[in-house]
Protein backbone atom coordinates (compact mmCIF):
# COMPACT_ATOMS: atom_id res chain seq x y z
CA UNK A 1 0.00 0.00 0.00
CA UNK A 2 1.28 3.51 -0.85
CA UNK A 3 0.69 6.67 -1.93
CA UNK A 4 2.27 9.77 -3.99
CA UNK A 5 3.80 12.11 -1.34
CA UNK A 6 2.94 15.60 -0.77
CA UNK A 7 -0.19 14.97 -3.19
CA UNK A 8 -3.30 17.12 -3.08
CA UNK A 9 -6.60 15.60 -1.96
CA UNK A 10 -9.84 16.74 -3.04
CA UNK A 11 -13.61 15.66 -1.92
CA UNK A 12 -15.51 14.52 -4.82
CA UNK A 13 -17.30 18.66 -4.58
CA UNK A 14 -14.12 19.66 -4.92
CA UNK A 15 -13.08 17.49 -7.77
CA UNK A 16 -15.67 19.07 -9.91
CA UNK A 17 -15.62 22.17 -8.68
CA UNK A 18 -11.73 21.95 -10.25
CA UNK A 19 -12.67 20.45 -13.10
CA UNK A 20 -15.40 23.33 -13.88
CA UNK A 21 -12.51 25.47 -13.14
CA UNK A 22 -10.44 23.77 -15.55
CA UNK A 23 -13.15 24.08 -18.00
CA UNK A 24 -13.50 27.68 -17.59
CA UNK A 25 -9.60 28.71 -18.22
CA UNK A 26 -9.85 26.64 -21.95
CA UNK A 27 -9.21 22.79 -21.29
CA UNK A 28 -12.63 21.25 -21.74
CA UNK A 29 -13.92 18.42 -19.91
CA UNK A 30 -13.34 15.92 -23.08
CA UNK A 31 -9.83 16.78 -23.04
CA UNK A 32 -9.57 16.25 -19.21
CA UNK A 33 -11.24 12.65 -20.10
CA UNK A 34 -8.57 12.17 -22.56
CA UNK A 35 -6.13 12.49 -20.59
CA UNK A 36 -7.86 10.43 -17.98
CA UNK A 37 -7.98 7.41 -20.33
CA UNK A 38 -4.72 8.10 -21.55
CA UNK A 39 -2.94 7.94 -18.02
CA UNK A 40 -5.35 4.41 -17.67
CA UNK A 41 -4.25 2.97 -21.05
CA UNK A 42 -0.45 3.61 -20.32
CA UNK A 43 -1.23 1.58 -16.94
CA UNK A 44 -3.10 -0.98 -18.22
CA UNK A 45 -0.27 -1.53 -20.67
CA UNK A 46 2.00 -2.12 -18.74
CA UNK A 47 0.45 -3.87 -16.42
CA UNK A 48 -0.47 -6.03 -18.83
CA UNK A 49 2.48 -6.77 -20.49
CA UNK A 50 0.63 -8.16 -23.49
CA UNK A 51 -2.14 -10.16 -21.56
CA UNK A 52 -5.50 -9.65 -22.22
CA UNK A 53 -7.21 -6.42 -20.40
CA UNK A 54 -10.67 -6.49 -19.87
CA UNK A 55 -11.89 -3.19 -19.24
CA UNK A 56 -15.71 -3.02 -17.30
CA UNK A 57 -17.50 0.22 -17.80
CA UNK A 58 -20.06 2.07 -16.44
CA UNK A 59 -22.44 4.49 -17.38
CA UNK A 60 -21.25 7.85 -16.28
CA UNK A 61 -17.87 9.37 -16.98
CA UNK A 62 -15.71 7.21 -15.26
CA UNK A 63 -17.11 4.60 -17.70
CA UNK A 64 -16.02 7.27 -20.83
CA UNK A 65 -12.56 6.89 -19.13
CA UNK A 66 -12.74 3.56 -19.63
CA UNK A 67 -13.91 3.62 -23.11
CA UNK A 68 -11.19 6.01 -24.11
CA UNK A 69 -8.47 3.96 -22.43
CA UNK A 70 -10.13 0.94 -24.75
CA UNK A 71 -9.04 2.82 -28.02
CA UNK A 72 -5.84 3.78 -27.16
CA UNK A 73 -5.05 -0.11 -25.84
CA UNK A 74 -6.34 -1.02 -29.07
CA UNK A 75 -4.74 1.00 -31.36
CA UNK A 76 -1.31 -0.19 -30.10
CA UNK A 77 -2.18 -3.44 -30.90
CA UNK A 78 -3.43 -4.66 -27.47
CA UNK A 79 -5.80 -7.49 -26.78
CA UNK A 80 -8.60 -5.98 -24.84
CA UNK A 81 -12.34 -6.02 -24.13
CA UNK A 82 -14.64 -3.91 -23.49
CA UNK A 83 -18.16 -4.93 -20.93
CA UNK A 84 -20.37 -2.37 -20.04
CA UNK A 85 -23.30 -2.22 -17.42
CA UNK A 86 -25.74 -0.17 -19.36
CA UNK A 87 -25.54 2.22 -22.45
CA UNK A 88 -23.63 6.23 -21.95
CA UNK A 89 -26.12 8.48 -20.20
CA UNK A 90 -23.20 11.42 -20.35
CA UNK A 91 -22.77 13.50 -23.25
CA UNK A 92 -18.98 13.06 -22.25
CA UNK A 93 -19.60 9.54 -21.60
CA UNK A 94 -21.48 8.77 -25.33
CA UNK A 95 -18.69 10.80 -26.96
CA UNK A 96 -16.51 8.26 -25.75
CA UNK A 97 -17.98 5.62 -26.49
CA UNK A 98 -17.97 6.48 -29.76
CA UNK A 99 -14.11 5.88 -30.25
CA UNK A 100 -14.42 2.31 -29.47
CA UNK A 101 -14.84 0.50 -32.29
CA UNK A 102 -15.05 -3.14 -30.94
CA UNK A 103 -17.81 -4.94 -29.29
CA UNK A 104 -19.45 -4.53 -26.34
CA UNK A 105 -20.30 -7.31 -23.74
CA UNK A 106 -22.69 -6.96 -20.91
CA UNK A 107 -21.44 -7.33 -17.69
CA UNK A 108 -23.65 -10.47 -16.43
CA UNK A 109 -23.04 -14.46 -14.97
CA UNK A 110 -21.65 -15.25 -18.81
CA UNK A 111 -18.97 -12.76 -18.96
CA UNK A 112 -15.53 -14.57 -19.33
CA UNK A 113 -12.80 -12.87 -17.06
CA UNK A 114 -9.18 -11.51 -18.13
CA UNK A 115 -5.94 -11.51 -16.80
CA UNK A 116 -6.17 -7.72 -15.80
CA UNK A 117 -9.47 -6.21 -15.34
CA UNK A 118 -9.92 -2.57 -15.24
CA UNK A 119 -12.86 -1.31 -13.34
CA UNK A 120 -14.39 1.65 -14.82
CA UNK A 121 -17.76 1.48 -13.72
CA UNK A 122 -18.14 4.11 -11.02
CA UNK A 123 -16.27 7.10 -9.87
CA UNK A 124 -16.40 9.50 -7.25
CA UNK A 125 -20.06 10.16 -7.54
CA UNK A 126 -21.56 7.17 -6.08
CA UNK A 127 -23.91 7.67 -3.46
CA UNK A 128 -24.87 4.28 -2.02
CA UNK A 129 -23.48 0.91 -1.77
CA UNK A 130 -23.49 -1.42 -4.78
CA UNK A 131 -26.83 -3.79 -5.44
CA UNK A 132 -25.98 -7.16 -4.05
CA UNK A 133 -26.49 -8.32 -7.91
CA UNK A 134 -23.63 -6.44 -8.91
CA UNK A 135 -21.31 -7.11 -6.42
CA UNK A 136 -21.79 -10.74 -6.94
CA UNK A 137 -21.18 -10.55 -10.66
CA UNK A 138 -17.90 -8.39 -9.99
CA UNK A 139 -16.78 -10.80 -6.92
CA UNK A 140 -15.56 -13.55 -9.94
CA UNK A 141 -12.99 -11.27 -11.11
CA UNK A 142 -11.57 -10.80 -7.82
CA UNK A 143 -8.54 -12.91 -7.97
CA UNK A 144 -7.33 -10.96 -11.34
CA UNK A 145 -5.28 -7.94 -11.07
CA UNK A 146 -7.15 -5.05 -10.99
CA UNK A 147 -6.94 -1.44 -12.02
CA UNK A 148 -9.46 0.75 -10.59
CA UNK A 149 -10.45 4.11 -12.23
CA UNK A 150 -10.69 7.01 -9.76
CA UNK A 151 -11.76 4.85 -7.00
CA UNK A 152 -12.72 0.97 -6.88
CA UNK A 153 -16.51 0.76 -7.48
CA UNK A 154 -18.13 0.25 -4.28
CA UNK A 155 -16.26 3.00 -2.42
CA UNK A 156 -17.54 6.25 -0.93
CA UNK A 157 -14.92 8.66 -2.11
CA UNK A 158 -15.29 11.14 0.79
CA UNK A 159 -14.88 8.49 3.22
CA UNK A 160 -18.00 9.40 4.88
CA UNK A 161 -19.26 5.86 4.37
CA UNK A 162 -17.71 1.91 5.15
CA UNK A 163 -18.75 0.36 2.00
CA UNK A 164 -17.34 -2.97 1.16
CA UNK A 165 -16.60 -3.31 -2.64
CA UNK A 166 -16.31 -6.19 -4.40
CA UNK A 167 -12.61 -6.02 -6.10
CA UNK A 168 -10.28 -4.77 -4.07
CA UNK A 169 -7.83 -2.93 -6.32
CA UNK A 170 -4.08 -3.74 -6.95
CA UNK A 171 -3.30 -0.50 -8.77
CA UNK A 172 -5.75 2.97 -8.45
CA UNK A 173 -5.11 5.76 -10.68
CA UNK A 174 -6.43 8.46 -9.08
CA UNK A 175 -7.52 11.39 -11.69
CA UNK A 176 -6.29 14.80 -10.93
CA UNK A 177 -6.04 14.94 -7.27
CA UNK A 178 -5.98 12.06 -4.43
CA UNK A 179 -9.51 11.58 -2.80
CA UNK A 180 -10.17 11.37 0.91
CA UNK A 181 -11.03 7.24 0.76
CA UNK A 182 -7.69 6.94 -0.54
CA UNK A 183 -6.50 7.87 2.75
CA UNK A 184 -8.91 6.89 5.26
CA UNK A 185 -9.92 3.49 6.83
CA UNK A 186 -11.31 1.52 5.68
CA UNK A 187 -11.46 2.33 2.29
CA UNK A 188 -7.77 3.01 1.73
CA UNK A 189 -7.36 -0.75 2.79
CA UNK A 190 -8.96 -1.72 -0.76
CA UNK A 191 -6.86 1.08 -2.49
CA UNK A 192 -3.43 -1.19 -3.20
CA UNK A 193 -0.64 1.22 -5.04
CA UNK A 194 -2.09 4.39 -5.83
CA UNK A 195 -0.97 6.17 -8.51
CA UNK A 196 -1.75 10.14 -9.47
CA UNK A 197 -2.55 11.15 -12.72
CA UNK A 198 -1.98 14.96 -13.40
CA UNK A 199 -4.42 15.29 -15.80
CA UNK A 200 -4.05 19.24 -16.08
CA UNK A 201 -5.96 20.15 -13.06
CA UNK A 202 -4.87 22.53 -10.62
CA UNK A 203 -6.10 21.14 -7.64
CA UNK A 204 -5.81 23.27 -3.98
CA UNK A 205 -3.24 22.10 -1.94
CA UNK A 206 -4.83 22.57 1.58
CA UNK A 207 -5.40 18.90 2.61
CA UNK A 208 -2.66 16.55 0.93
CA UNK A 209 -0.55 14.05 2.13
CA UNK A 210 2.35 13.31 3.89
CA UNK A 211 5.62 15.40 2.11
CA UNK A 212 9.04 13.73 1.51
CA UNK A 213 10.93 16.01 3.55
CA UNK A 214 10.28 15.36 7.48
CA UNK A 215 12.27 17.57 9.51
CA UNK A 216 15.06 20.07 9.24
CA UNK A 217 19.04 18.85 10.21
CA UNK A 218 21.37 20.82 12.08
CA UNK A 219 23.55 23.17 10.36
CA UNK A 220 26.93 24.81 11.89
CA UNK A 221 25.45 27.66 13.78
CA UNK A 222 23.15 24.78 16.04
CA UNK A 223 23.93 24.68 19.47
CA UNK A 224 21.96 23.00 22.50
CA UNK A 225 19.64 25.53 23.04
CA UNK A 226 19.10 27.00 19.27
CA UNK A 227 18.10 23.42 18.29
CA UNK A 228 15.08 23.75 21.30
CA UNK A 229 15.32 23.02 24.77
CA UNK A 230 12.33 20.99 25.70
CA UNK A 231 10.62 20.01 29.21
CA UNK A 232 8.64 16.83 29.75
CA UNK A 233 6.32 16.91 32.88
CA UNK A 234 6.11 13.46 33.81
CA UNK A 235 2.96 11.88 36.14
CA UNK A 236 2.74 9.28 37.69
CA UNK A 237 3.74 6.34 35.08
CA UNK A 238 7.29 7.64 34.98
CA UNK A 239 8.40 5.67 31.94
CA UNK A 240 5.69 7.18 29.66
CA UNK A 241 7.49 10.78 30.42
CA UNK A 242 10.97 9.17 30.03
CA UNK A 243 9.83 7.40 26.63
CA UNK A 244 8.53 11.25 25.35
CA UNK A 245 12.04 12.88 26.69
CA UNK A 246 14.01 10.10 25.07
CA UNK A 247 11.96 11.03 21.86
CA UNK A 248 12.72 14.62 21.76
CA UNK A 249 16.71 13.79 22.17
CA UNK A 250 16.57 11.22 19.30
CA UNK A 251 14.19 13.49 17.50
CA UNK A 252 17.09 16.40 17.15
CA UNK A 253 16.36 18.41 20.43
CA UNK A 254 19.26 20.08 22.15
CA UNK A 255 17.85 19.78 25.85
CA UNK A 256 15.60 17.65 27.30
CA UNK A 257 14.58 18.18 31.09
CA UNK A 258 12.37 15.62 32.67
CA UNK A 259 10.55 16.90 35.45
CA UNK A 260 9.33 14.52 38.40
CA UNK A 261 10.97 10.92 36.98
CA UNK A 262 13.87 9.68 36.75
CA UNK A 263 15.38 8.74 33.28
CA UNK A 264 16.71 4.96 32.39
CA UNK A 265 16.98 5.70 28.51
CA UNK A 266 19.20 8.51 28.39
CA UNK A 267 22.19 10.07 30.26
CA UNK A 268 22.01 13.10 28.56
CA UNK A 269 18.19 13.94 29.42
CA UNK A 270 18.33 16.62 32.73
CA UNK A 271 16.12 14.83 35.42
CA UNK A 272 14.74 16.91 37.96
CA UNK A 273 12.22 16.84 41.13
CA UNK A 274 8.93 17.87 40.48
CA UNK A 275 9.15 20.98 42.20
CA UNK A 276 11.28 22.60 40.05
CA UNK A 277 8.23 22.63 37.28
CA UNK A 278 7.37 25.90 38.32
CA UNK A 279 10.84 27.55 38.06
CA UNK A 280 11.56 25.66 34.57
CA UNK A 281 8.99 27.18 33.28
CA UNK A 282 10.29 30.71 33.48
CA UNK A 283 13.18 30.10 31.63
CA UNK A 284 13.47 32.50 29.02
CA UNK A 285 15.05 29.38 26.96
CA UNK A 286 12.37 27.25 27.24
CA UNK A 287 10.93 26.19 24.12
CA UNK A 288 8.04 23.70 24.58
CA UNK A 289 6.61 21.82 27.36
CA UNK A 290 5.25 18.10 26.68
CA UNK A 291 2.63 16.97 29.18
CA UNK A 292 0.18 13.99 29.36
CA UNK A 293 2.20 11.53 28.86
CA UNK A 294 1.51 8.53 31.27
CA UNK A 295 -0.05 11.11 33.17
CA UNK A 296 -4.07 10.58 34.25
CA UNK A 297 -6.45 12.60 35.17
CA UNK A 298 -6.38 14.45 38.49
CA UNK A 299 -6.11 17.74 40.42
CA UNK A 300 -2.21 17.91 39.50
CA UNK A 301 -2.27 16.93 36.34
CA UNK A 302 -4.78 19.84 36.15
CA UNK A 303 -2.85 21.99 37.95
CA UNK A 304 0.63 21.37 36.26
CA UNK A 305 -1.36 21.99 32.41
CA UNK A 306 -2.60 25.27 34.45
CA UNK A 307 0.82 26.05 35.08
CA UNK A 308 1.77 25.45 31.85
CA UNK A 309 -0.69 27.36 29.63
CA UNK A 310 -0.30 30.56 32.06
CA UNK A 311 3.46 29.89 31.33
CA UNK A 312 2.54 31.26 27.33
CA UNK A 313 5.10 28.51 26.32
CA UNK A 314 4.48 25.95 23.42
CA UNK A 315 2.83 22.90 23.98
CA UNK A 316 2.16 19.65 23.49
CA UNK A 317 -0.64 17.96 25.23
CA UNK A 318 -1.39 13.50 24.65
CA UNK A 319 -4.02 11.62 26.73
CA UNK A 320 -5.75 13.44 29.69
CA UNK A 321 -3.72 16.97 29.50
CA UNK A 322 -5.95 17.05 26.61
CA UNK A 323 -9.21 17.32 28.28
CA UNK A 324 -7.44 19.45 31.17
CA UNK A 325 -6.19 22.22 28.90
CA UNK A 326 -9.12 22.18 26.63
CA UNK A 327 -11.43 25.02 28.11
CA UNK A 328 -8.57 27.48 28.30
CA UNK A 329 -7.41 26.40 24.88
CA UNK A 330 -10.75 27.68 23.67
CA UNK A 331 -11.28 30.35 25.50
CA UNK A 332 -7.58 31.82 24.13
CA UNK A 333 -8.77 30.44 20.93
CA UNK A 334 -5.02 30.61 19.08
CA UNK A 335 -3.24 32.54 21.85
CA UNK A 336 -1.45 29.33 22.90
CA UNK A 337 0.84 27.30 20.31
CA UNK A 338 -0.30 23.51 20.63
CA UNK A 339 -0.01 20.37 19.25
CA UNK A 340 -2.61 17.68 20.86
CA UNK A 341 -2.39 14.20 20.61
CA UNK A 342 -5.32 12.38 20.95
CA UNK A 343 -6.00 8.42 19.94
CA UNK A 344 -9.56 7.47 18.76
CA UNK A 345 -11.19 7.04 22.34
CA UNK A 346 -9.15 9.99 23.44
CA UNK A 347 -10.43 12.05 20.39
CA UNK A 348 -14.50 10.91 21.20
CA UNK A 349 -14.04 12.41 24.55
CA UNK A 350 -12.75 15.89 24.18
CA UNK A 351 -14.55 16.17 21.09
CA UNK A 352 -18.31 14.41 21.27
CA UNK A 353 -20.46 14.62 18.52
CA UNK A 354 -18.27 15.81 15.28
CA UNK A 355 -20.26 14.16 12.00
CA UNK A 356 -17.94 13.28 8.54
CA UNK A 357 -14.96 11.58 7.80
CA UNK A 358 -11.91 11.83 9.73
CA UNK A 359 -10.17 14.39 8.14
CA UNK A 360 -13.53 16.60 8.43
CA UNK A 361 -13.52 15.99 12.22
CA UNK A 362 -10.35 16.53 13.02
CA UNK A 363 -10.51 20.32 11.20
CA UNK A 364 -13.61 20.50 13.40
CA UNK A 365 -11.31 19.75 16.02
CA UNK A 366 -8.84 21.61 15.30
CA UNK A 367 -10.87 24.44 14.50
CA UNK A 368 -12.86 24.42 18.27
CA UNK A 369 -9.47 24.09 19.99
CA UNK A 370 -7.46 26.79 18.45
CA UNK A 371 -4.56 23.84 18.22
CA UNK A 372 -3.01 21.63 15.44
CA UNK A 373 -4.59 18.43 16.39
CA UNK A 374 -3.15 14.70 15.48
CA UNK A 375 -5.51 12.53 15.33
CA UNK A 376 -4.04 9.40 15.95
CA UNK A 377 -4.56 5.91 14.31
CA UNK A 378 -2.90 3.61 11.35
CA UNK A 379 -4.73 6.35 8.91
CA UNK A 380 -3.22 9.42 10.92
CA UNK A 381 -4.97 12.65 10.47
CA UNK A 382 -2.64 16.07 11.08
CA UNK A 383 -5.10 19.13 11.40
CA UNK A 384 -4.53 22.95 11.46
CA UNK A 385 -7.14 25.78 12.81
CA UNK A 386 -6.68 27.33 9.25
CA UNK A 387 -7.58 24.61 7.24
CA UNK A 388 -4.37 23.08 6.83
CA UNK A 389 -4.46 19.35 6.81
CA UNK A 390 -1.91 16.55 6.14
CA UNK A 391 -3.23 12.54 5.80
CA UNK A 392 -0.60 10.40 6.99
CA UNK A 393 -1.53 6.69 5.75
CA UNK A 394 0.16 4.27 5.27
CA UNK A 395 1.62 4.10 8.70
CA UNK A 396 2.73 1.37 10.45
CA UNK A 397 1.33 -1.35 11.75
CA UNK A 398 3.85 -2.22 13.92
CA UNK A 399 2.99 0.97 15.77
CA UNK A 400 0.23 -0.20 17.56
CA UNK A 401 1.58 -0.61 20.71
CA UNK A 402 2.05 0.42 23.71
CA UNK A 403 4.27 3.71 24.65
CA UNK A 404 4.36 4.47 21.00
CA UNK A 405 2.07 7.68 20.85
CA UNK A 406 4.46 9.11 24.05
CA UNK A 407 7.11 8.75 21.48
CA UNK A 408 5.61 10.64 19.25
CA UNK A 409 4.36 13.49 21.55
CA UNK A 410 8.15 13.73 22.64
CA UNK A 411 8.78 13.80 18.70
CA UNK A 412 6.67 16.96 18.41
CA UNK A 413 7.93 18.24 21.34
CA UNK A 414 11.54 18.13 19.70
CA UNK A 415 10.07 19.94 16.34
CA UNK A 416 7.85 22.46 18.11
CA UNK A 417 11.00 23.26 20.83
CA UNK A 418 13.11 24.78 17.73
CA UNK A 419 10.43 27.42 17.02
CA UNK A 420 8.41 27.74 13.99
CA UNK A 421 5.12 26.67 12.67
CA UNK A 422 3.07 24.44 15.01
CA UNK A 423 1.26 22.39 12.20
CA UNK A 424 4.96 21.80 10.14
CA UNK A 425 6.52 20.56 13.44
CA UNK A 426 3.29 18.33 13.98
CA UNK A 427 3.95 16.75 10.22
CA UNK A 428 7.58 17.00 10.65
CA UNK A 429 6.99 14.78 13.37
CA UNK A 430 4.29 12.32 12.32
CA UNK A 431 6.47 11.62 9.38
CA UNK A 432 9.68 10.77 11.86
CA UNK A 433 7.25 8.84 13.50
CA UNK A 434 6.60 6.58 10.70
CA UNK A 435 10.02 6.59 9.20
CA UNK A 436 11.51 4.83 12.41
CA UNK A 437 8.70 2.28 12.46
CA UNK A 438 9.34 1.69 9.00
CA UNK A 439 12.89 0.96 9.03
CA UNK A 440 12.86 -1.20 12.42
CA UNK A 441 9.56 -3.19 10.69
CA UNK A 442 8.68 -6.57 12.60
CA UNK A 443 8.63 -7.25 16.93
CA UNK A 444 9.03 -3.17 17.16
CA UNK A 445 7.85 -1.88 20.80
CA UNK A 446 8.01 2.04 21.73
CA UNK A 447 11.86 1.59 23.25
CA UNK A 448 12.91 0.68 19.57
CA UNK A 449 11.89 3.87 18.33
CA UNK A 450 14.53 5.47 20.03
CA UNK A 451 17.15 3.71 19.66
CA UNK A 452 19.70 4.31 17.19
Amino acid sequence: MSVPADAPILTSDAMRAAEAACAASGTSLAELMDRAGAAVADIAWRMAAGAPILILCGPGNNGGDGYVAAALLAERGASVRVAALAPPTTDLAKAARAKWTGEIEAIDGHLLPAPVVVDSLFGVGLTRPLADELAARLSRFADKRIIAVDVPSGVEADGNEDWNPPLAADVTVALGALKPAHVLLPASQHMGRVMLAAIGIEADRTVRTLPRTISATPDAHSHKFNRGMMLVKAGPMAGAGDLAAAAGLRAGAGYVVLSGAESKSFSAIIAEDAVRYGERLEDKRLGVVVIGCGYPASDSLGADVVAALDAGKPLVLDAAAIDAALPRLRARRGGVSAILTPHEGEFARAFPGLGGSKIERAKAAASDSGAVVIYKGADTVIAAPDGRVVAAWPGSPWLATAGTGDVLAGACGAMLARGGDSFDAAVAAVGWHIAQATRIGPGLVADDLIRD
